[in-house]
């Protein structure tokens, strides 16, 4: 049902827009700095779109951001561009402040969690193990009743402690996080976020109608994470989206950003920081890394992190191709 409105929409989207009136809309957000690096949200950013918008304006599907788990990243803060970027496609963004049911979540077509915390760890001024569940077991049987009902759920957990607060909900949806660190060869985790890049052309961002497109305008070649966890799906069928290039090391670290000589770690390599999955009569797209889907400036220096970054330039259609896809416009 959800496949066959989106495409209707997007008919008439592509009927009655022409694409240079697409240029306008600014993300407008404060953001409160936690952690050990401060990260505010790049207001000045405008992420360009290659094609006309997918839906007529405010006539695409409801996009339900959730903030009602202690969210690190919601819809009004550091998830504004995520949101601007999104309505300017058509898409309709509501702020969702409820605990997840029946009844909150069938009020959206696709539900986006985005580095939700349980509570102990959203008061605590440092994260340490262990990490709790985010949502209590009626609310994860909500979220998979509603993604095997129809529903889409964008899912993203990054580094420890995200990883493990929304470790639960995952598995019911056949997904496993591992709640640690990704990085990259000698990157030294505690200088800050270090950029992954993803190619096709070295098969670890994989062939997929995410990174495919509706046209070649939007095809994706390569995108940038920055640091994250990384995934495995237990449920069956091909799902890759993003595989950890090989000399990618997973670290476990007690309290978040603390690392030693004894921080246990292991190789990363064929572990996930992205995949598709169809849930029942659902879709599920999952990622161990949040700020690829934002932009942000990060640290004294106000240094881009996101789709603001100048090596990420093929994020924001990613991201625009994840909806797409989570729409039921990409087979």
């Amino acid at each position: 049902m959800l496949a066959r409105a989106a495409r209707a929409a997007a008919t008439l989207s592509i009927a009655l827009c022409p694409l240079a009136a697409v240029h306008a809309q600014r993300a407008a957000a404060g953001a409160v700095p936690k952690g050990e690096s401060l990260q505010v949200v790049d207001t000045a950013f405008v992420a360009p779109l290659r094609e006309c918008p997918a839906f007529a304006t405010g006539r695409g599907p409801v996009v339900i951001v959730d903030e009602a788990h202690h969210n690190f990243h919601t819809a009004n803060g550091r998830y504004r561009p995520f949101a601007s970027l999104v309505e300017r496609d058509g898409f309709q963004v509501q702020r969702g402040r409820e605990r997840f049911d029946r009844t909150t979540l069938h009020r959206g077509e696709i539900l986006v969690i985005s580095n939700a915390l349980d509570s102990a760890h959203e008061s605590q001024p440092d994260w340490r193990l262990p990490a709790a569940s985010a949502f209590d077991r009626d609310e994860i049987a909500a979220v998979a009743d509603f993604v095997r009902d129809g529903g889409s759920l964008l899912l993203i957990a990054d580094h420890m402690p995200f990883a493990g607060a929304a470790s639960d909900l995952a598995e019911a949806l056949g997904i496993h996080f591992s709640n640690g660190y990704a990085l990259l060869g000698d990157a030294d985790a505690r200088t800050g976020d270090y950029p992954i890049v993803f190619r096709r052309s070295d098969g670890t961002l994989r062939t997929h109608a995410i990174t495919n497109g509706r046209s070649p305008r939007e095809r994706i070649d390569s995108i940038v994470s920055f640091t994250g966890s990384a995934l495995r799906v237990t449920a069956p069928g091909r799902n890759e989206i993003m595989s950890l290039p090989k000399g990618t090391r997973l670290m476990l670290p007690v309290v978040a950003w603390q690392f030693s000589d004894s921080t246990v770690r292991m190789s990363a390599e064929g572990l996930l920081q992205g995949a598709a999955l169809e849930v029942g009569k659902g879709r599920v797209a999952v990622f161990g890394e949040a700020a690829m889907f934002s932009a942000q400036r990060k640290g004294v220096d106000r240094v881009p992190m996101g789709m603001n970054a100048p090596e990420a330039n093929q994020n924001p259609q990613f991201v625009l191709n994840v909806m797409h896809w989570l729409a039921g416009l990409l087979d």
